[in-house]
């Protein structure tokens, strides 16, 4: 069946500046971290992404490294497009990283120019586009000096293959502070800084990041939002569910789900109940309370759960004395391997 989009899709979500960037984006995007590699059926994959779009999501955000195996993401997302979404790819922002390990060879991560501009091409290719919309420095190389790596996303944009560049998981306010500069002097301003950051992870507070990166002008792009599923009720019961994300990932583990976690936890989902809604859209809501935040990357295992996800910013606002009560119970570091 040939591919329509809804009417409605840009009436279906609220839209915010990349910092002073004159790029808008959802206050929602997707990520195809996990889930949307060779383990998962394609067609799986392709209703939940339709879904996604036709709810008015239109920034989507992959990586080299995505899979598995890696850059498998970028060639399912890649088709997605070739059979589906490439009428629409003015309407799509479409995002990749590179610098993070794919493989055994030095020239397959860091921060070189060599990496980062050959990953780029492999990226077009396998994306099946001629240039990315936000193309990533994906993490801090303490091997490649900053100047080479900032000159490297400078020619990203300079040739065309880019329209904006960004970084991810920089924790250190100067650190990112010194990449805007350094951008910003070659006329490349950085327009995102992507890094964790939930009611369990707060590292974007701790070190100023999200004040700096407002001085700066750079919009933030906050992943794992629900900290792996560990602020969501699938793990508020003793076990493991299963199916559940923590039975075989690199990111969550059994060993994760405490029962000091899960005390904390549960009073967050009391408080979320209290609020008429579930622990995940409070998480959600949360995050996007911050002016700093452009947008949230969430992802999602199917389109029921995509949609629940997509309703957080329908509750009220949450009040003073309730994110008091978020501080007391949603402690840095819990359940999170920082």
């Amino acid at each position: 069946m040939t591919y329509q989009p809804s009417e409605t899709r840009h009436d279906s979500l609220a839209w915010r500046r990349a910092g002073t960037s004159g790029l808008t984006l959802p206050e929602f995007s997707f990520g195809l971290w996990q889930k949307f590699g060779d383990r998962t059926p394609y067609e799986t994959q392709r209703e939940i992404l339709l879904a996604a779009f036709d709810a008015g999501i239109t920034h989507f955000d992959n990586a080299n490294r995505y899979g598995p195996p890696f850059r498998a993401a970028e060639k399912n997302f890649g088709r997605l497009l070739r059979e589906d979404l490439g009428a629409w790819r003015e309407e799509i922002v479409i995002a990749s990283k590179a610098g993070n390990p794919i493989g055994a060879s030095p020239y397959q991560r860091g921060g070189s120019r060599k990496h980062l501009l050959q990953s780029l091409d492999h990226s077009l290719r396998d994306l099946g586009t001629d240039y990315v919309d936000i193309f990533y420095f994906h993490h801090p190389d303490p091997n490649t000096p900053i100047d080479e790596t900032v000159g490297a996303l400078a020619t990203a944009v300079q040739s065309g293959k880019a329209l904006y560049v960004g970084i991810s998981n920089f924790y250190s306010r100067d650190a990112a502070h010194q990449v805007a500069k350094l951008l910003r002097a070659a006329g490349v301003p950085l327009v995102a800084h992507q890094s964790r950051y939930s009611i369990f992870d707060r590292r974007l507070e701790l070190d100023d990041v999200l004040v700096q990166s407002a001085l700066d002008g750079v919009g933030v792009i906050t992943y794992s939002p629900l900290a792996q599923g560990l602020l969501t009720d699938k793990y508020l019961d003793s076990g493991i569910p299963s199916g559940a994300r923590a039975e075989n990932s690199d990111f969550l583990r059994p060993s994760d789900i405490t029962d000091e976690y899960r005390t904390r936890a549960r009073a967050l989902n009391d408080l979320a109940r209290e609020r008429g809604q579930s622990l995940a859209q409070l998480a959600l809501q949360w995050v996007l309370r911050r002016s700093e935040v452009t947008s949230a990357l969430i992802g999602a295992s199917s389109v029921a759960q995509l949609h629940h996800n997509l309703q957080a910013p329908t509750f009220a606002p949450l009040t003073d004395d309730e994110l008091a009560i978020i501080d007391t119970h949603g402690v840095h570091g819990t359940g999170v391997r920082i």
